[in-house]
């Protein structure tokens, strides 16, 4: 089971691919933009997700030697967060989950689950 996971709930984008429990890679982008105006201004995070979000992807999927067409499940951040923020990331998994005709769950990033800690 390879699960491609994406997490956009505020000012950071996360991209990591798992096969099974075992974290095949794990990348982020830290938005600079927002230390000039002493906090995170969600506007600016969610454009800041949707120009980083595929790149983000594809560099994960290269890196990690793994063809989307073996992604099995897709994960993305359903909240708390950024509403913008976390649409951007929706969208783009929506859409790959579509196209690819595989599941996605959404994924509440506060919260520990026994699938996951165990």
């Amino acid at each position: 089971m390879i699960t491609l996971g994406i997490e956009t709930s505020c000012d950071d984008t996360a991209v990591s691919i798992l096969n099974k429990k075992k974290i095949l890679i794990s990348k982020k982008y830290v938005q600079p933009i927002h230390s000039e105006y002493g906090g995170v201004v969600p506007e600016l995070a969610s454009r800041e997700h949707i120009s980083k979000i595929y790149n983000l992807v594809n560099d994960s999927l290269y890196e990690s030697g793994i063809d989307l067409n073996k992604i099995d499940l897709f994960a993305v951040t359903k909240g708390p967060g950024l509403i913008g923020s976390l649409l951007v990331g929706y969208i783009f998994a929506k859409t790959l989950s579509y196209t690819l005709n595989k599941p996605l769950i959404g994924v509440n990033h506060l919260k520990n689950t026994s699938a996951l800690s165990s």
